[in-house]
């Protein structure tokens, strides 16, 4: 079995497999700020399975977000019947929102994938996956240079949870809608 596979299965169930080690590395992680800039990746495995090199123009960024208010407020002022209930708001995942505040923090690198770090009830957390355009390394590799010529992909939703956050994982019957956005067939 490969290293990578061993950290893959520790990361199956981390708080089973980590135990003490994983809620006190919780426990410091609440004290971080939102948006901060990591040496290395926490899940080296997931990190290489979507793309990331240890070589320079690769950045890794830890974004904390807070659980919950994703829900649209109840009406104020009297009784009606299809005013009354609230409505779950869902229309981006916690892990497009992620990438989208590192992009915010970090203007001139481009997202290039996340993934889930840790869950506690209080905050999610992610690593977000970033690449420096503008360095030489990175233009001069075929496999990462098309990310070159993208600027800010995270906010038209051209990131892996993007996309599947505007439905875009299927195609064919039953997704005629979801092309080439919701909003364009809501009429």
């Amino acid at each position: 079995m490969s290293f990578y596979s061993k950290v893959a299965e520790l990361w199956q169930d981390p708080k089973e497999n980590m135990g003490e080690f994983y809620r006190q590395r919780l426990v410091a992680w609440r004290k971080d700020p939102s948006v901060l800039k990591l040496e290395h990746p926490t899940r080296i495995d997931r990190a290489r399975n979507l793309g990331f090199k240890a070589k320079k123009g690769y950045v890794i960024i830890r974004v904390k977000l807070p659980s919950g208010g994703r829900m649209k407020p109840k009406p104020m002022g009297g009784r009606r019947t299809r005013r009354s209930g609230r409505k779950k708001v869902l229309s981006m995942s916690y892990q497009w929102v992620a990438e989208q505040r590192a992009q915010k923090h970090f203007w001139n690198l481009e997202v290039l994938n996340s993934y889930e770090v840790a869950f506690d009830g209080h905050y999610y957390w992610f690593e977000v996956i970033m690449v420096d355009p503008e360095m030489p390394e990175i233009k001069s590799d075929p496999r990462i240079n098309w990310i070159c010529n993208q600027r800010h992909r995270v906010f038209r939703g051209q990131t892996s949870a993007g996309k599947k956050s505007r439905g875009l994982r299927y195609s064919g019957k039953g997704s005629e809608k979801a092309r080439p956005s919701k909003r364009a067939n809501s009429m």
